[in-house]
């Protein structure tokens, strides 16, 4: 059997041990609803609170601040949704996740719109074109912490700076889901009104995230009904998932994170010396300000669901920087934006459960695949 190699922990990371050990004990307890007064609610309750605390330290922020979400694409929404009733005009960068463009465009239909601010060729935003972009019925700028597909870090404390000179009224909301957990965030420090995050990106379990709303902020919740996270959105809470996220977030602390980023980046360094020597093989992204874990790649010559597949096949898992291979057929918005090519390309991610030698079986793998592909093509 084909030993395996995960490197698409950018798409979702394997659930950590002490994630797993957390929601085990969380189960195994018997909570019941925290919104209650009997003894098994106060249990719930006072462990969700601690949980609070520990992804508030996480991120530098208060454990007021933390609400608790189904994950980044929910904190998100509510981020958006909740501006709008502040003014009818939101400002993004184009290359924001979909889970941002699409729920700002959904709110055209109700007379709102939205404004994309362009990139250079390495996918990094000018704050002074995304303050200049806001208007007087602007209600928020949303501005990435990092790029998903090709690991480009924003200058988001500058965007911040730039959007309070031009308009301190207007919030900035920050989505921190690529990361979060791969590199240090202070929530506090960079002065943004709001900050997504979602556990499954660094280990943490599937289906729960958190929203970060500045201390004293009031938005109108995305989901209501009930009186759950201080009234900030509705629903029982899922208390071990939160757990989850809490262990996950623990295991950064005391340096963790520190450690992971630097193997990572050591390994990420590797990949790209490796593939440099490639025929035909460009990075994409930002030379410096990026993710210590996400190397994104050009292959002009070569659809990338064929690279794709030929990596399954010899064990390692990767995913296309464009979503031309996963549920769309549409080229990446992202490499469009960065002017690249949008429709062939490749990313490979790292995580806390990468091995060194995954690194070398990977990028022996791909050169193996480029070249079989490129061999099927000329004699076909």
């Amino acid at each position: 059997m084909t030993e395996r190699r995960y490197l698409d922990h950018a798409s979702t990371s394997p659930i950590r041990p002490e994630a797993i050990a957390a929601m085990s004990r969380w189960w195994a307890a018997g909570h019941g609803d925290p919104s209650r007064m009997h003894a098994e609610a106060l249990a719930a309750r006072f462990e969700i609170e601690q949980a609070r605390q520990q992804v508030a330290d996480c991120f530098g922020a208060r454990s007021r601040e933390v609400v608790f979400t189904s994950g980044a694409t929910e904190s998100i929404a509510a981020a958006v949704r909740g501006a709008s009733h502040r003014g009818c005009h939101q400002v993004l960068s184009a290359v924001e996740h979909s889970a941002v463009r699409l729920s700002a465009q959904r709110l055209e239909a109700g007379g709102h719109r939205a404004t994309a601010v362009g990139v250079d060729s390495t996918g990094r935003v000018d704050p002074a074109e995304m303050a200049a972009a806001i208007g007087p019925e602007t209600a928020a700028v949303h501005c990435q912490w990092a790029n998903h597909e090709v690991g480009t870090v924003q200058p988001v404390a500058e965007v911040v700076a730039a959007c309070r000179e031009r308009s301190p009224e207007v919030l900035v909301h920050v989505d921190a889901a690529a990361a979060a957990g791969h590199v240090p965030i202070d929530f506090a420090e960079t002065g943004a009104d709001l900050m997504s995050v979602s556990a499954h990106k660094f280990g943490g379990p599937p289906g729960i995230g958190a929203l970060l709303v500045r201390r004293g902020l009031r938005l109108v919740p995305l989901l209501e009904g009930g009186d759950q996270e201080r009234a900030r959105r509705a629903g029982l809470e899922n208390g071990a998932a939160i757990a989850g996220l809490a262990a996950a977030c623990e295991a950064l602390q005391d340096g963790g994170l520190g450690q992971e980023a630097s193997r990572a980046r050591s390994q990420t360094n590797t990949l790209r010396d490796r593939v440099r020597a490639m025929e035909n093989v460009v990075l994409y992204g930002h030379p410096t300000h990026c993710l210590p874990h996400l190397v994104c790649l050009g292959i002009a010559d070569v659809e990338p669901q064929a690279v794709l597949i030929a990596l399954d096949r010899a064990g390692v898992a990767a995913h296309s920087g464009s979503s031309c291979a996963s549920e769309s057929l549409e080229p990446s918005p992202v490499l469009e934006a960065m002017g690249a090519d949008a429709h062939h390309s490749l990313r490979l991610s790292v995580g806390w459960s990468t091995e060194d030698e995954d690194i070398n079986a990977a990028a022996d793998a791909l050169g193996e695949a480029l070249a079989d592909l490129r061999r099927l093509r000329r004699n076909s």
